[in-house]
């Protein structure tokens, strides 16, 4: 009898340190178990010290830090035909651990397909050039829509950020041409804006010298002035009009005395 009692002593302590040695798990600050007891949610619980009682519960750690996910190139054709090749990156934490392993099988994969699905149906309904200039707004609507989904997976889309649009050669020499094309255009009608301008000066100039014939030819004499200082060319002036007719009187009345007086 005696050696029976010992025989089964010796077997049970070192089986109840077993199971107590098993019983303690520790979760650190960033870590949550979600426990299950008889294959039925319990309860959450950490950080810390956590007993799990072997056989009867079982504990499934749940990270709660941000998980950084590269979404991979996504095919995407853009609302003007356009195929391109679009990567972005997606921020997002754990904020109900039972719900996400509850709710879905694996939350990392689940979250990891949507993001590619939204990331091509919202690019899809955009042109070309609101994705290449509008990538905020755009950033901000797939985070919305993924947020609104994994909500339900107790998943928080803190974040989207489209990383690269790839273009094709061919699109990117059209794009070259666009842009060449604009920038002529801007600066034809800055040099039309700049002929405009000068033309009022100009106007406002000739309405203020015919007020003074005297100034008039004051400008005629000194461009004149500025001429003549450059001997490298030959330089033909024309003469005004009202100088040649003043002139052209003075020769005039003589001959016309002339006559009446041999009559």
């Amino acid at each position: 009898m005696f050696d029976f009692n010992l025989g089964l002593g010796t077997v049970l302590v070192p089986l109840v340190l077993i199971l107590l040695a098993a019983s303690f798990r520790i979760l650190r600050e960033y870590e949550r178990g979600v426990i299950f007891q008889l294959g039925r949610f319990w309860k959450v619980k950490g950080p810390g010290l956590v007993i799990v009682i072997p056989g009867l519960q079982q504990m499934v750690r749940v990270d709660l830090r941000v998980v950084t996910m590269d979404v991979e190139p996504q095919d995407v054709i853009s609302r003007d035909n356009v195929s391109v090749k679009v990567n972005a990156v997606v921020f997002f934490r754990v904020v109900a651990p039972e719900k996400a392993i509850i709710q879905v099988e694996n939350f990392l994969m689940a979250t990891s397909q949507l993001a590619q699905t939204t990331l091509r149906v919202v690019l899809g309904k955009h042109e070309l050039d609101e994705m290449l200039a509008e990538r905020e707004r755009l950033n901000l609507d797939v985070q919305q829509i993924l947020d609104a989904q994994t909500g339900a997976w107790g998943i928080k889309v803190t974040n989207v950020e489209i990383k690269h649009i790839d273009l094709n050669e061919s699109m990117i020499r059209a794009i070259a041409r666009q842009a060449e094309a604009e920038r002529e255009r801007r600066a034809k009608v800055i040099h039309a804006e700049g002929e405009k301008q000068a033309a009022v000066s100009l106007l406002e100039a000739a309405q203020m010298l015919s007020k003074q014939p005297e100034a008039m030819q004051l400008r005629y004499l000194q461009t004149m002035t500025q001429v003549a200082g450059d001997r490298a060319s030959t330089v033909i002036l024309p003469l005004p009009m009202d100088l040649l007719g003043r002139l052209m009187e003075r020769d005039r009345v003589p001959a016309g005395k002339s006559d009446t007086t041999g009559g």
